[in-house]
C-alpha cells in the first residue's frame, strides 16, 4: 500500500510538472508572439515616419524611437514624452550641412526639454516619402503627444527655431545660451570736448590741419576731413545741395579756404590709408609734396575719388581700408560698415559672405548667410555692437555707421565699451542684427543712411 500511494504521489509529481512545462512553453509563445508583432509595427515607422490612423490622429513613432528608447528600470520611472523636431536631410546637401551644428546645439542645451532627431532622406530615401517629404532640408515640429505643429522648409536658423518653438509654449531659452543683455543707454561720461572740435560724421577728433566745414542755415558744421565731409554731402537728399558752401584748411596757414578752388595732396600714410592735405595755391601744395610726395589734384579729381568706392547696403564713399569685404554672387564689394555689411543680403536678396575685423583687436570675423539668415559664423563666439540710443519719445535709433562693430567674443565688446565710454548702445547677434536688415522694405533700404531733405544741424 506505501509503495502504491508512492508510485501514485510520483504520478502526480510528473503531471504537475509537465503541466507546467506546458504553460511555461505557451507563454513563451506568446511573448514571442507579441514581439514579432511589435517588431513589425517598429520596421514600418523606420520606413514610413509617422503614420496616421484611420480617425485621422497622428501617431508619434520616429526613428529615434526605436533606436533609442529609454530603459525602463525600477530605479528608473518611465519618462513623460517630450516635444520633438525632426530634421529630415541628408549629409552633404550644403544648406543640411548648415544645420548640422544648430541641430548639435540644441541637442545639448535642450537636453530633457526637447527631443531633436536628424534624418538622412539620401541614405533612408523611403524616410522621406513617409514625411511627405518635398525639399531638403525640412524641419518638422511636434508636440509630445506625436501631433505635427509646424513644418519649415529650408535651412532654418537657430534663434528662428527657439522662437517658434516659444509661440508654441516651448520655452527653450533657459537651456539654450543664455541671450547676451549688454547694454548701456547713458553715456559712461559725458563728452566734454568743444563741439567745433568733433567730427559730425563719425564724432573724432578734428586735426586743426585738415578741418572742413559745412556752412548751414543752423551754423558751421565740422568735419575730421574733406573725406568725412563728402560721406555726409553724398547722404544729402535735397536735390538742391551744392560745394559752394564747403570750405577746407589750408595746410600751410591753417585759415579756411572754399574746397571747390583748393588744390590737393592725395597721398598714403605708413598704414596704407589715405590722406589729403588742402592748399590755397599750386605752388604752395608743389613745395609739400617735394617733401612729402603724394599727387596733386583738384577738387573736382579729389571728389571723382573719394566717391568713387561705394558701400554696397547705404551707397554711401568709403574707403576699403575701413570698410568690411563682402562677397555676393562671386563679386567683391563693401560694406562701410558692419551693419551695412549683413544689410547687402537684404539689398540683393543674396546669400553673401562678410568678412570684417574685431573692433578690439582687429582679429577676423567671418559670415555666411544663406536664405536670410546666418548660416555660418567663425569664430562662432562672434557678436555685434550695436551702436543706438533712445530718442526723446523712448524709440532707439542708430547713432550711424561709425558706431556699429562685431566683436570675436562678449569680453572684447565689453572691453571695447569700456574704452570707449561715451559709447551706447546695445549687445546683439549676428543673426539679429541680420534680422535686423532683413526686415527692411525697398523704400527703407533705398533711404538707409541718408541724412534727409536738410543740412546736418
Amino acid at each position: 500500500m506505501a509503495e502504491s500511494e508512492q508510485m501514485t504521489k510520483s504520478g502526480s509529481g510528473i503531471v504537475v510538472k509537465l503541466a507546467i512545462v506546458v504553460i511555461l512553453a505557451a507563454a513563451v509563445a506568446g511573448v514571442m508572439y507579441a514581439k514579432g508583432q511589435s517588431g513589425g509595427q517598429n520596421d514600418a515607422v523606420l520606413a514610413n515616419g509617422p503614420s496616421t490612423s484611420q480617425d485621422g490622429d497622428e501617431k508619434e513613432s520616429t526613428e529615434s524611437e526605436a533606436v533609442a528608447a529609454p530603459v525602463q528600470t525600477a530605479e528608473a520611472p518611465p519618462t513623460a514624452p517630450l516635444p520633438r523636431l525632426v530634421d529630415l536631410g541628408a549629409d552633404k546637401c550644403v544648406p543640411c550641412k548648415m544645420m548640422a551644428p544648430i541641430l548639435e546645439e540644441l541637442k545639448k542645451e535642450s537636453a530633457g526639454k526637447l527631443d531633436v532627431l536628424f534624418i538622412d532622406v539620401w541614405k533612408n530615401p523611403e524616410a522621406g516619402k513617409a514625411y511627405n517629404l518635398e525639399v531638403i532640408p525640412t524641419q518638422i515640429f511636434y508636440d509630445a503627444t506625436g501631433k505635427e505643429l509646424y513644418r519649415h522648409e529650408g535651412f532654418f536658423a537657430k534663434e528662428d527655431i527657439l522662437a517658434k518653438w516659444k509661440e508654441f509654449g516651448v520655452d527653450l531659452l533657459s537651456a539654450a545660451q543664455p541671450e547676451q543683455k549688454f547694454s548701456r543707454w547713458e553715456p559712461a561720461k559725458p563728452d566734454d570736448r568743444p563741439k567745433d572740435t568733433i567730427c559730425y560724421l563719425c564724432d573724432g577728433d578734428i586735426n586743426p590741419k585738415t578741418r572742413a566745414v559745412m556752412k548751414t542755415a543752423a551754423g558751421d558744421v565740422a568735419f575730421c576731413t574733406a573725406h568725412c565731409y563728402l560721406i555726409t554731402y553724398a547722404s544729402l537728399t535735397e536735390e538742391t545741395k551744392t560745394h559752394d558752401n564747403a570750405l577746407v584748411t589750408d595746410w600751410v596757414s591753417g585759415s579756411l579756404v572754399p574746397a571747390k578752388t583748393a588744390v590737393y595732396i592725395h597721398g598714403v600714410n605708413a598704414d596704407g590709408y589715405p590722406t589729403i592735405k588742402a592748399f590755397s595755391d599750386e605752388a604752395s601744395a608743389k613745395t609739400e609734396q617735394q617733401a612729402s610726395g603724394g599727387n596733386l589734384l583738384s577738387w573736382a579729381k579729389l571728389e571723382e575719388k573719394e566717391l568713387a568706392t561705394r558701400c554696397a547696403f547705404c551707397d554711401r564713399p568709403v574707403y576699403p581700408e575701413d570698410a568690411s569685404i563682402v562677397r555676393v554672387d562671386g563679386m567683391q564689394t563693401w560694406g562701410c560698415c558692419e551693419m551695412c555689411a549683413l544689410g547687402v543680403a537684404a539689398r540683393t536678396g543674396k546669400d553673401i559672405e562678410v568678412n570684417a575685423k574685431d573692433a578690439l583687436t582687429g582679429g577676423p570675423i567671418r559670415v555666411k548667410t544663406l536664405e536670410g539668415h546666418v548660416a555660418e559664423l567663425e569664430p562662432a563666439t562672434a557678436v555685434a555692437w550695436a551702436g543706438a540710443r533712445k530718442d526723446a519719445e523712448g524709440k532707439t535709433v542708430s547713432t550711424g555707421c561709425f558706431k556699429q562693430a562685431f566683436f570675436t567674443n562678449d569680453a572684447n565688446l565689453k572691453t571695447w565699451v569700456d574704452e570707449h565710454p561715451t559709447a551706447t548702445g546695445q549687445q546683439v547677434s549676428i543673426e539679429q542684427a541680420l534680422a535686423a536688415k532683413m526686415s527692411l522694405t525697398p523704400q527703407q533700404i533705398s533711404k538707409a543712411c541718408k541724412i534727409g531733405e536738410c543740412a546736418p544741424k
